[in-house]
């Protein structure tokens, strides 16, 4: 893939930047240097290789999933101005 002159001005026109004529010469060369690279990042073999999140090994800090109710039941409907066994009371709205 290459990147023409007229891309580089539409793509700056469309970012809002303004761009002489020169600028635009160069930019045009360094974005085909850089699509060029990423091409050629795409021919590297990595059949089995696993996906990484960093360089050195790591292991995730993980917690116990243990299901509680929070031990907060109490305190939640301790302000509601009707409740029972930490159920929430509503007046009927239906009939």
């Amino acid at each position: 893939m290459s990147v023409d002159l007229a891309t580089v001005k539409r793509v700056a026109h469309l970012a809002r930047i303004a761009v002489s004529e020169d600028d635009a010469n160069r930019m045009t060369g360094e974005l085909n240097a850089i699509l060029g690279f990423v091409e050629q990042l795409g021919e590297v073999d990595v059949t089995g290789v696993e996906p990484m999140t960093s360089v050195t090994p790591m292991a995730m800090k993980k917690r116990e999933d243990i299901v509680t109710d929070g031990s907060k039941a109490d305190d939640i409907v301790a302000n509601a101005p009707n409740s029972d066994r930490n159920f929430f009371l509503v007046p009927k709205v239906v009939e």
